[in-house]
């Protein structure tokens, strides 16, 4: 990976509190200030005290105490002036993401951290469900979502919520990948009963498996048949992992069919839950801005409203804690735990599948008993009989030892399979 960034640096420790202390200062502070108009406050004193020394060396938290709203996208138009401090450390962090991590120039997105992935993925499908509508002049039932059958909960969720229709496009049992056919075929039949315009979400990392789908797949197939198009990547898993591996990512802004990408921080990243990423092109959120929204100044884009600018303090701190080179580094550790996980499956003759640059393993619930499934938490694909895969995720906190302890349960009950013993 070619990690040459503009916006992503390694800070220290010090010029990481320096910076957030001084987007505090140009926020307001309910402490101090006369602030009447404002339907918010500080955290209350008697259950979170904000005096302590301890606090104030703890950017994170001191933000969390401070309480900025961050109501609206502030990469577009103006937004509420009191607290432009914090609106300024969230432009930085998309500028890390959009720009130097998903290769979009710089100026040309706009973005927001939201409150986890599947509302960033409802906004993609939103946002586009809008434009289709307001300028094709399309009607609800001539829209679809196309996406694999891998594709996240929230997928289904945002066509429930949005009243659209989806189709999914099956996937390889083994590979878990998708293909020409299969596309061709779903989304002629989807014109066959009266679609026009076709929403796609494209995985990138799926939540089960890992796995990633190819966005040219789907445009080769919608170009070919000349239907509108939008694509959004889901990443929430995937986007802090995939494009730190040893091959150049295609997977981004450079791939002009791709209009937006959603990537969770509390995944990967570990920033507190409630910490999802948007980001899409310049010229497609203003196709959900809410007008109504008249106190708020620069008026609202977004499903949440109100939200915390303490997630994206909590970004900020923790890219800039790592670098992008320390980023690849963890990641590379991860992976080769990884591998070493699928060597050991491999010696075993276990059937697994494994996107060669992620780090998820899905086992084969056939070579996985329940309790050994139990014993070590492992995440079944569904939670009832029909359940045909186990996962691991090789998340920071799963060492070696775990993952030795995992196989040596593994092998003695295999051992104990073969000579019909009952463990």
């Amino acid at each position: 990976m070619n990690i040459q960034m503009n916006f992503w640096k390694k800070l220290t420790a010090e010029e990481r509190l320096d910076r957030i202390q001084l987007a505090l200062k140009d926020n307001v502070d309910f402490s101090k200030d006369a602030n009447l108009g404002y339907p918010a406050s500080r955290l209350d004193e008697r259950v979170f005290a904000n005096e302590s020394l301890f606090l104030r060396e703890m950017p994170v938290l001191n933000t969390y105490i401070a309480n900025p709203n961050h109501i609206g996208c502030h990469t577009y138009g103006t937004s509420e002036y009191s607290f432009k401090g914090t609106q300024a450390i969230e432009r930085e962090v998309l500028n890390m993401i959009a720009v130097d991590l998903f290769k979009i120039e710089e100026g040309e997105f706009d973005g927001y951290i939201s409150p986890g992935g599947t509302e960033a993925n409802l906004q993609a499908l939103w946002i586009y469900r809008n434009e289709f509508m307001k300028k094709h002049g399309a009607r609800l039932d001539e829209i679809v979502i196309l996406a694999s059958e891998d594709a996240h909960y929230s997928i289904p969720k945002g066509a429930n919520v949005l009243m659209l229709d989806l189709v999914s496009v099956p996937v390889h049992p083994d590979t878990r990948e998708i293909s020409l056919e299969a596309i061709n075929i779903v989304v002629r039949n989807a014109i066959k009963s009266g679609k026009k315009y076709f929403i796609v979400i494209s995985n990138l990392g799926s939540t089960m498996f890992g796995s990633v789908d190819d966005p040219e797949l789907f445009s080769t197939i919608l170009k070919s048949l000349g239907v509108p198009y939008r694509i959004h990547v889901d990443g929430a898993y995937g986007g802090f992992v995939y494009p730190f591996g040893d091959h150049e990512s295609r997977i981004n802004f450079q791939n002009h069919d791709i209009n937006s990408i959603t990537i969770d921080a509390h995944k990967m990243l570990q920033a507190p839950y409630g910490t999802g990423i948007f980001i899409c092109r310049k010229g497609l959120i203003e196709f959900v801005v809410t007008k109504e929204a008249k106190y708020v100044e620069g008026l609202d884009l977004t499903l949440c409203g109100s939200r915390s600018g303490a997630n994206a303090v909590a970004v900020w701190i923790i890219l800039t804690t790592y670098g992008p080179h320390k980023w690849f580094e963890k990641i590379s550790v991860l992976k080769m735990r990884t591998n070493w996980l699928c060597k050991q499956l491999d010696e075993l003759a276990i059937p697994y599948f494994r996107e060669p640059e992620m780090n998820i393993v899905a086992i084969r619930s056939s070579a996985i008993p329940k309790s050994v499934a139990q014993k070590f938490n492992l995440v079944p694909q569904s939670h009832d009989d029909s359940n045909k895969w186990y996962k691991i995720v090789l998340m920071d906190h799963v060492e070696i030892e775990h993952l030795k302890d995992f196989m040596g349960v593994l092998k003695s009950t295999k051992v104990n399979d073969s000579a019909g013993i009952i463990p």
